[in-house]
This record gives C-alpha cells, sequence and structure tokens, in this order.
C-alpha cells in the first residue's frame, strides 16, 4: 500500500493552481486541490475578471460622449450601479462553477477548506490529514493596505467590487496598474475622482513616454492627479471621510481606496513545520524549477512574486508539471511577457522600454507616433493615441513595442509574437497594414 495519499496536492485553486492540478492528472497523477474560497483565485474573482467587466462600464460614458459627432442623439442616459455590480457577480458564479466543472472532469478532487502544512508531505484541511509525494503552494497574493491612522475608513480593491453603492467623491491611493485602472473605472463611472501617489508619476517599470502620456489623458477626463503625495491620515467626517495629506491639506471623500500594493499569501500555512524560506518582501523563495528549500514543496504564481500575471502562472505551472510528471525539459522564460493596463485609454507593452533598452545596448534608436484616433474626428475628443517601438540599431532587432490608446492589449497580443521571434524593423517595414487602423502605424513608423 502506498504511503502517499495523492502524488501532487495543489494549495489554491487560482490560476496557477487549477492549471498545475489539470496538468498533473492528465499525466496520470493522483490530484488533490484544497481552496477555502472560491474557485479561480483572485483574477477570476476580485482581478482581472471583474475589473474588465467594470471598465467596458466606464468606457460606456465615453463612447456617450462622442455619440452626439456620429449623428446620435441619446436621450439622457442612466447609470445604475447595482446592476452592474450584481450582474459582474453572477458572471463571477458561473465562472467559479466552470474552474469547478474543469478540476472534476480531469480526475482532480476538490477539498473546501484552509490548507495547512503539518510536514514536508503532510496538510491538513479541516480536521483531515493527507498526504502527497510532491506539494504545490499557489495561494496567490492579498492587498496591502499601509498602517496610518485611520486604516479602517480605508477599503481594499478587493472590497470596491462589492461596494453598497458609488460615492460621489473617491480617493485611491498608490501608484501601479490596479490603482490607475480603478481610477479611470470610477471616473467613467460618473464618480469625481483623485488619484494620490508619492512618486513622481505612476506605472514605474512602464515606458515612460506612455507613462507621461497616459497621465495627460487622464487629466483630461477629469482624473485630479496627486503625485508626490502622501496620506498621513484618514478621519471620519459627517458626510464622508477627510485625509491629512503629508504635504500638507486636506482631501474629502466618500470613499478612499488603497491600491498600494499586494502581499504573498502565505499566513497560516504552516511553513514554520517546514524548510520554505521567505525572502525579504514575505514571497516564498524557489529554484529555477519553482522548488522550495523544501524538497517535496513547490511554489508559483503570485505567490512567489516574480510576474504577477495570470498568464505567468498558468505557464509556471506548465513548466512545472511537465517537468514533474511530463516527459521533463521544459524551461520557464520570463523575457519579452506581453502585459497591459486597462487604463482609459488603455497601455499595451512587451519587451524592453527605452530607458531598459539603454541600459543593455550602445545603439538604440527610437521610432514613435502620437496622433489624433480617427474615431475622435467626428467625436470632438482631444484624446491622443501613442505608438512606440525600441530598436537595437547594431542589428535592427525590435527590443520593445508599447502602445497608449484604444485597444491597446488586443493590438500588443499580436505584435508580442513577432516581437518573441525577434522581428526586425525592416520586418515591421516590409508588413502592409490594415488600413485604416490604428495598429497600422506601427508598420509605418519612420
Amino acid at each position: 500500500m502506498t504511503a502517499f495519499d495523492y502524488d501532487f496536492f495543489v494549495i489554491g485553486a487560482g490560476s496557477g493552481g487549477v492549471r498545475a492540478a489539470r496538468r498533473a492528472a492528465h499525466h496520470g497523477a493522483r490530484v488533490a486541490v484544497a481552496e477555502d474560497k472560491a474557485l479561480g483565485g483572485t483574477c477570476v474573482n476580485v482581478g482581472c475578471v471583474p475589473k474588465k467587466l467594470f471598465v467596458y462600464a466606464a468606457e460606456f460614458s465615453h463612447a456617450l460622449a462622442d455619440a452626439r459627432g456620429y449623428g446620435w442623439t441619446p436621450e439622457q442616459p442612466g447609470f445604475n450601479w447595482a446592476t452592474l455590480r450584481d450582474n459582474k457577480t453572477n458572471e463571477i458564479i458561473r465562472l467559479n462553477g466552470i474552474y469547478e466543472k474543469l478540476l472534476k472532469d480531469s480526475g482532480a478532487e476538490i477539498l473546501t477548506g484552509r490548507a495547512r502544512l503539518i510536514d514536508p508531505h503532510t496538510v491538513a484541511v479541516g480536521d483531515r490529514h493527507y498526504r502527497a509525494r510532491h506539494l504545490l503552494i499557489a495561494t496567490g497574493g492579498r492587498p496591502f493596505l499601509p498602517d496610518i491612522p485611520g486604516r479602517e475608513h480605508a477599503i481594499c480593491s478587493d472590497q470596491a467590487f462589492y461596494l453598497p453603492r458609488l460615492p460621489e467623491t473617491i480617493v485611491i491611493v498608490g501608484g501601479g496598474y490596479i490603482a490607475v485602472e480603478f481610477a479611470g473605472i470610477f471616473n467613467g463611472l460618473g464618480v469625481k475622482t483623485h488619484l494620490v501617489y508619492r512618486g513622481d508619476l505612476f506605472l514605474r517599470g512602464f515606458d515612460q513616454d506612455v507613462r507621461e502620456a497616459l497621465a495627460t489623458e487622464m487629466s483630461k477626463r477629469g482624473i485630479q492627479l496627486h503625485f508626490n503625495e502622501d496620506i498621513e491620515r484618514i478621519d471620519p467626517t459627517a458626510d464622508g471621510f477627510r485625509a491629512r495629506l503629508k504635504r500638507g491639506g486636506d482631501l474629502d471623500a466618500g470613499l478612499f481606496m488603497y491600491a498600494t500594493g499586494r502581499r504573498a499569501n502565505t499566513e497560516g500555512l504552516g511553513l514554520e513545520h517546514t524548510k520554505v524560506r521567505l525572502d525579504a518582501r514575505g514571497a516564498i523563495e524557489i529554484d529555477a524549477d519553482f522548488r522550495t528549500a523544501e524538497p517535496s514543496i513547490y511554489a508559483l504564481g503570485d505567490v512567489i512574486g516574480r510576474v504577477e500575471l495570470t498568464p505567468v502562472a498558468i505557464r509556471e505551472a506548465m513548466v512545472l508539471t511537465e517537468n514533474l510528471f511530463g516527459a521533463g525539459g521544459a524551461v520557464m522564460s520570463y523575457d519579452n511577457i506581453p502585459s497591459a493596463v486597462f487604463s482609459q485609454p488603455s497601455i499595451g507593452s512587451v519587451g524592453l522600454t527605452e530607458a531598459q533598452a539603454r541600459e543593455r545596448h550602445a545603439n538604440v534608436r527610437i521610432f514613435k507616433s502620437s496622433f489624433r484616433p480617427m474615431k475622435a474626428t467626428l467625436g470632438g475628443g482631444d484624446e491622443r493615441a501613442l505608438m512606440k517601438l525600441v530598436v537595437n540599431g547594431d542589428d535592427d532587432r525590435v527590443l520593445g513595442c508599447h502602445m497608449l490608446g484604444d485597444h491597446a492589449g488586443e493590438i500588443i497580443q499580436g505584435f508580442a509574437v513577432a516581437v518573441r521571434m525577434g522581428a526586425t524593423k525592416a520586418d515591421f517595414d516590409r508588413t502592409i497594414g490594415i488600413h485604416p487602423t490604428a495598429a497600422e502605424e506601427f508598420v509605418t513608423l519612420k
């Protein structure tokens, strides 16, 4: 009789954990997945999916503003927050069911409850213990709120999806993609929106030209940006809350939301019963094969704090399970990972920024174009799109491709294939554009 109940025990049923469980089961492993919340993890429940649905909702207000120039005479439009919120929740419930079906159809067993490590091969879920040959920690991350006076009066992004009502004014604190996206969402839904960030400019790590252009466009849409600023404390008032700013002055709002990063979700996992180590940020340390300091325990996804994107966690899961249960030889690459920020307008990016390219290459050429999108000519808006190529001047290879404008994520996904394959600027130039589109600008840049 085997000493193990399972070959593979996955803690966490987010995107990475579910993919790992399904692939391991496909290879014939006996698999269990433990989850104490809804299936699908951050992305499905309080991340990518509901956020994108909210972005779609917010964009309708901009489309209505453009409508008259195209001959439409819309009557007074109205927006109902409860309808959007509840329809979003129903869609999440539907997706939870799909994840459950995917796991069950793969042959993986679903265990409901918080899993705790007892030793390197034993996991407790509730009052039952299970032994497994290999354990995977894929518990994702959780929002971080700084310890300031009055923090109990603020919410995080998780709570923003379930607000009982919209405030008249909101203050969002943070400079990452979550803060920027929610600023666009609330502004588009008619909420007076402030964004407070302690740095010079938000979206650190993205191309500087794109960051600056987005700040300009967000300001045009009425979002009030407060850079080099932070909140010292939050106090309740008769009709909301008031924040004292560190540089002096106050901000009043009906709601304060913090989007100041996420931390690895390792609390209560029982890591102290193993050799698993955490780094200075609290993320689980792993080697190139996703193995922790405990040989039987692996980790991937947001809990390891590398590239915290859903498709990255899924690819990590595929690499891990191929090497553990398949033919082996799979290698994870973090080069040229495309990404998008669903700001308004949106950002799409793949490869090196201009600053990164200049650090690594002596000869860098930049091709960029800023223009008024065709849709705005009749709509009457004054927004501008930006497209940029970063090219290695020595071998003509395209090192980076960046865009600010409508559908940037959809457009960059295709160009990411070209960048990944090592396309040159000459390859881009030889490609015939699709006219009239914004995307054709990338193959006509001079």
